[in-house]
């Protein structure tokens, strides 16, 4: 690492360099990219204040490490701020961002902030449209444990850790989770790379399913290495042919870092991993879910590229407590299971639900609230078949995300798509969260698993559930 870090560009044109200490504004405090981002600012000795529309844990998070954070948004809330910057929820008319180019403050994008802290240190950036919170996650716990004293951003709070944002200054690998929404893992000037999967996503921002690959290309290809990919992914493997000199990792007999005998059920998997013809080790995990054997195997195979220790990395992911909503048991109340994850994606869908059915209940009842008519517009006729292993399917109406509807974009297209590829499956569509809950109250019988599925406030139902009269 270089005593002076080139700056990376300002939004606005200017540029930032974080060497020395600065007082750092964020517009937008309390979200989960930029709370993450403050969280390693202030580790970094930097003083950051912050405002945001509401209260929530994410404000409160940040004032117990001592930002000075406001709820509501006024010119006065940049205070003595030399740098100011926002997450991509904030109007660029915000008048806190107005203030800041009255004043002459540099105004930053939060992906301009990422890649200035990411010039701080050597940036690993976990990417992928599926899999790469946990992945990542992973990633930090095993060279936490391996005592290679990493830095960390991830997306989601680390259960074994107590944080997703993590800054250690006497380590030398900065692990990011990489975030394709907004283009922002092309900023990073990541040394490395690791990708887990290229799937159909935020199409309204790239424009089509071509356009997303080669963005994923970019960011694969200007890294130097290594570049860790998944080959079980078609989306993932086809990159890693384009690109080429990757490291690839999964089940397929070319992957460098194979798995082998890989085993699922309702409390955990487990797997061995090869590297060639020499095993690395056995690698019991807590967590159920081929998908989560996929994840712990590209966590392991970046470690043992990186160098790290591969007994203690699998030993560590032998107690990895998950992330949050990442199929996450809620509880249990009249024999029913309550587990909620944030998949919304097809494969996401697909996956958590074969989880559950890998643990054993006599019903796997499956409720999925659809993210964004974006979203659901772009990718309806793709749901078709990721519910064939749930033995009941619940649709309710779309989470908007702040997104405005769309005429003839509903959960209804999930809901045809599903019966239209199998007409016999148990398929049941209601929108309003009353009738929801009041429905599954009955229909839900001991032995049953309620998998909720969605990124959006479909997280409650089962907190709901449990705790109805």
């Amino acid at each position: 690492m270089t005593d002076s870090p080139p700056a990376s560009e300002a939004r606005d044109g200017a540029s930032i360099e974080l060497a020395e200490r600065r007082s750092i504004h964020l517009v937008g405090a309390g979200g989960a990219g930029m709370n993450a981002i403050g969280l390693v600012l202030a580790q970094m000795g930097h003083s950051v204040s912050g405002s945001d529309l509401r209260a929530g844990p994410g404000v409160t998070r940040l004032a117990a490490h001592g930002a000075r954070v406001v709820v509501g948004h006024q010119a006065a809330n940049l205070g003595a701020a030399d740098v100011v910057a926002h997450s991509s929820a904030v109007p660029l008319d915000n008048v806190e961002l107005v203030e800041a180019r009255r004043r002459g403050i540099p105004v930053l994008s939060r992906a301009a902030l990422l890649s200035a802290i990411c010039t701080r240190k050597r940036t690993l950036a976990v990417g992928g449209t599926h899999g790469k919170t946990t992945t990542s996650s992973m990633l930090a716990l095993c060279l936490v444990a391996a005592g290679e004293r990493p830095s960390f951003l991830v997306g989601g709070e680390v259960n074994d850790i107590g944080s997703g944002a993590v800054w250690d200054p006497t380590g030398e690998w900065f692990v990011v989770e990489a975030d394709e929404s907004d283009g922002t893992f092309l900023q990073l000037g990541a040394a490395a790379v690791l990708v887990t999967s290229v799937e159909a996503d935020h199409l309204e921002h790239y424009g089509g399913l071509e356009e997303l690959t080669a963005a994923f290309e970019a960011f694969a290809g200007a890294a130097a290495g290594p570049r860790i990919v998944c080959t079980d992914d078609r989306g993932a493997a086809r990159l890693a042919d384009s690109v080429g000199g990757c490291v690839g990792y999964g089940t397929a007999a070319h992957a460098d870092y194979r798995i082998v005998d890989a085993r699922t059920r309702r409390t955990g998997a487990s797997f061995e991993l090869m590297r060639g013809a020499v095993s690395v080790g056995r690698c019991e995990l807590p967590l159920p879910g081929l998908h989560n054997v996929t994840n712990a195997a590209g966590a392991l195979a970046a470690g043992l590229e990186l160098g790290a220790a591969a007994s203690a990395m699998t030993e560590a992911l032998g107690r990895f407590a998950g992330v949050a909503r990442r199929f996450e048991r809620r509880g249990e109340r009249h024999g029913v299971a309550y587990i909620d994850d944030y998949a919304h994606l097809p494969a996401e869908v697909a996956a958590a639900i074969a989880a559950a059915r890998s643990g054993g209940w006599q019903r796997v009842v499956a409720v999925f609230q659809p993210h964004r008519y974006s979203r659901t517009a772009a990718l309806w006729r793709d749901f078709a078949d990721s519910f064939v292993e749930a033995d009941c399917v619940v649709l309710t109406d779309i989470y908007g995300a702040g997104e405005s509807p769309r005429p003839g974009v509903s959960a209804e297209l999930v809901l045809g798509a599903v019966l239209d590829a199998h007409p016999r499956a148990s398929v049941a569509y209601i929108p309003a969260r009353a009738e929801l809950r009041s429905y599954l109250s009955a229909h839900l019988r001991p032995g049953d698993v309620c998998l909720t599925l969605g990124a959006g406030d479909l997280t409650t139902l089962a907190d709901e559930l449990l705790h109805v009269d």
